[in-house]
């Protein structure tokens, strides 16, 4: 991985957020870099209160953040399941670990990451277990307090290399097989993928359910919303402006039953279905709202 991704993928309207508020990812100490995708900062002071929506990567995260005057925490968010919804108003700093999937539990090692799915923990029940809670809010402190960027990210940077990770290679094993489902559109099913990691599909889901917290299936399919998901966004763009049409091309910008196919999906329907399930509109909609 040369830098953190320039991607929007998983954020919904990306272009409406990023207006609203300054949105940074920064890559981690080298050390951490097997482990982790980066580092994203958000800083915000809005007039009014606002709603960002992201489609969760299979990716554990740690969120560090403070809302206007109020002391900071930490928390342990496990992958989601569905649409997270967070409301933004005042002022406001986050500053989040995005682990990548599968890297997460070398810094909690004693239970299968399937056991944070679905949460958001304090962190310290986590990953600091019997440490007080002066010593779990100086450790927030650290990180969001700093007014400069850099300092923010040398603070996450000691915080985590303090827990002291331990290699393990079954956790380098789930890594490298779910970067092969996110770069490579020909791995559609399971079994495709069990093949390629030399493992029976029951023990593929096990060691996804221990070292991701998800089973190999969701997240061929989440990655698959997620390209949908960017495809709609830059609609508008790849179409060269607000009217949304070019010659051969639908109105919107998008042939969504090419999408469907190229995805994998049985047809375009099944395409609609899956999109409108995990965002909430469908495509043709959610086009329209993008430009």
């Amino acid at each position: 991985m040369t830098g953190p991704r320039r991607d929007t993928r998983g954020i919904v309207e990306a272009r409406e957020l990023f207006a609203r508020v300054r949105f940074r990812r920064r890559e981690p100490a080298p050390a951490l870099r097997p482990y982790l995708e980066h580092y994203w900062l958000i800083d915000w002071d809005l007039t009014e209160p606002y709603a960002s929506h992201v489609v969760p990567h299979p990716s554990v995260n740690v969120v560090f953040q403070r809302y206007d005057d109020e002391p900071a925490h930490a928390e342990v968010a496990g992958i989601g399941l569905e649409l997270f919804t967070h409301k933004l108003a005042g002022r406001g700093r986050v500053c989040g670990v995005q682990f990548r999937p599968g890297g997460f539990r070398p810094f909690a090692p004693d239970r299968p990451v399937s056991d944070w799915t679905g949460q958001r923990l304090p962190f310290g029940d986590v990953l600091l277990p019997g440490r007080d809670e002066e010593t779990l809010r100086a450790a927030a402190h650290a990180v969001v307090d700093p007014d400069d960027e850099d300092a923010r990210v040398a603070a996450l940077d000691t915080f985590l290399l303090g827990l002291g990770p331990r290699p393990d290679p079954r956790a380098e094993h789930a890594m490298e097989l779910v970067e092969l489902v996110r770069t490579d559109r020909s791995v559609r099913r399971v079994s495709q993928l069990a093949g390629a990691a030399g493992l029976s599909a029951r023990s593929l889901q096990r060691l996804f359910a221990g070292w991701v917290g998800v089973g190999p299936k969701w997240v061929i399919l989440r990655y698959r919303i997620h390209e949908a998901l960017e495809r709609a966004e830059q609609a508008d763009e790849r179409t060269g402006g607000p009217a949304g049409e070019t010659p051969g091309r639908p109105a919107g910008g998008v042939d969504w039953a090419a999408l469907a196919d190229d995805l994998g999906y049985s047809d375009q329907a099944h395409l609609v279905r899956d999109f409108t399930a995990t965002v909430g509109v469908p495509p043709s909609a959610y086009t329209r709202a993008a430009r």
